[in-house]
């Protein structure tokens, strides 16, 4: 487009022109802080029900291009399938990263990136691969500071499904090279994707919104580069990209001509990514901090006898879709501000664990779950940036404490630290791979900017560990 007269085609623009000279160190290390967290919460995730059945699911497809499935010791699928099992892994357990406007980024780019590689007539560099992948990035965040809404919990759309889906397109389209018109064709075929019902939260269809966008995303580009074409506004129009808000205003991405004044910026640069310490929805590590507080608060003379609560009373943001009051299964667990409080103040901990079946179920928990109530403070904003939690203990005889989380640990403000975000990559990462696999990716990631291929990376993932892993049980 040799005159840029509309916001469709600055993001075609500048899709195809980013290079390895636009990445500052900052983005860099977050980047790959992401991505290491996404391949431990995606490794966990092949353990779960869901992946199972998109595994049986995916795995009637075949195709002469064939793309690796995560931890599955040789296991291929053809290049979509593969972006959209690996993607459901991710998001499994709602274990991977989440953005401010809220969506969880990296889910919905980096199985599609990862597939689309394997598929290359010349494997792409770890360099390659990082610009790709923070181009995936870039495009989400950009479009979601288009709307004020986005900036809230959702109410109407699950944010993966609708910019998750934009951003997959723009990481492949980048990792094929495309010229800008060809990226501008990405977007609006995956446009034509996107979208999914707040609804299916706390279900096992939600994890799907993100392997569709990763799946998606991977099929648009392709089709782009195919000569297939869409709407060359698609972000510029309100029956466009604007569906989805209400309150729809975009603008043009700054240029990326390097020293020419173009005034590009990462948006990750201004604003990291929240790193989860146990799989549940983001809101609910404010009310597992607030709850172990309050315990400790209890338990200051001893170990706090917890048959003897009277009320506990939760201060959360309104939010239907995580105000569940007696959660019936994993996915409605961890969506739910009363059962994370409850175990956070039972255990002194929220685990992988404690979304088990008989956690779930034992009696001890739901004694406790009957003496909840919420509260709505006015103050309190349904934002991840702005929200708080606040949670009180009435005892029977009359003792009270309250304690409050302002921002968790995990959280931007406070992100986890490099030890302990390695610590949770290992402890994922170690149910399927073997030791040296675990010590090899956390090395490769670490240097993913020096690496000269993606192999490698591909070859640690399928390293699974020879007796427990659970494809074999599953599926053969």
């Amino acid at each position: 487009f040799p005159h840029l007269s509309n916001v469709t085609e600055s993001f075609g623009a500048a899709i195809s022109s980013l290079n390895a000279v636009h990445l500052t160190d900052t983005v860099i290390h977050r980047s790959k802080r992401m991505m290491l967290d996404t391949l431990g919460v995606g490794l966990l995730g092949t353990s779960t029900a869901v992946f199972s059945k998109a595994l049986q699911y995916s795995q009637f497809f075949k195709s002469v291009e064939r793309s690796s499935v995560w931890g599955g010791s040789g296991m291929t699928l053809p290049p979509q399938y593969a972006a959209f099992v690996n993607g459901i892994a991710v998001h499994s357990m709602d274990f991977d990263d989440t953005w401010h406007p809220a969506t969880h980024p990296s889910g919905a780019v980096l199985p599609a990136l990862l597939a689309l590689s394997e598929t290359l007539p010349t494997q792409p560099s770890g360099l390659d691969l990082l610009l790709a992948f923070n181009a995936g990035i870039e495009v989400q965040g950009r479009l979601m500071r288009f709307s004020k809404e986005a900036h809230n919990i959702p109410r109407r759309f699950h944010p993966p499904a609708v910019v998750g889906v934009m951003g997959s397109a723009a990481a492949s389209a980048k990792l094929l090279a495309l010229s800008p018109a060809q990226c501008v064709h990405s977007l609006a075929i995956a446009a034509s994707s996107a979208g999914a019902p707040m609804a299916n939260a706390a279900t096992q269809t939600k994890p799907l919104h993100t392997g569709n966008a990763a799946r998606r995303g991977l099929e648009a580009a392709k089709l782009a580069l195919l000569g297939l074409e869409g709407s060359q506004a698609i972000l510029d129009l309100e029956s466009g990209f604007g569906v989805f808000y209400s309150d729809y205003s975009p603008s043009e991405l700054p240029g990326t001509n390097v020293g020419c004044g173009g005034g590009f910026r990462w948006v990750l640069e201004e604003q990291d990514v929240a790193i989860k310490r146990f799989p549940a929805h983001l809101g609910m590590h404010w009310v597992v901090d607030a709850a172990l507080a309050a315990r400790a608060k209890l338990g200051a003379s001893g170990e706090p006898d917890l048959c003897k609560v009277q009320k506990v009373v939760l201060r959360v943001p309104p939010s239907r879709y995580i105000d569940c009051p007696f959660p019936a299964m994993e996915h409605q667990a961890r969506h739910s501000f009363q059962f994370n409080a409850c175990s956070a103040l039972l255990d002194n901990q929220v685990s992988v664990n404690s979304f088990s079946g008989p956690q779930i179920d034992r009696p001890a928990l739901r004694e406790l779950l009957a003496k909840v109530r919420v509260e709505n403070p006015q103050d309190n904003h349904p934002s991840f940036d702005k929200m708080y939690c606040e949670v009180t203990v009435e005892m029977e005889h009359g003792e009270s404490v309250t304690a409050r989380c302002n921002t968790f640990y995990g959280h931007w403000r406070k992100p986890l630290s490099q030890e302990d975000l390695v610590g949770k990559f290992e402890a994922n990462a170690s149910t399927v791979l073997s030791q040296e696999a675990v010590e090899r990716v956390v090395d490769v990631i670490g240097n993913i900017e020096k690496c000269p291929d993606c192999t490698v990376l591909r070859s640690y993932l399928q390293m699974s560990r020879p007796t427990t892993h659970l494809f074999r049980e599953h599926h053969g």
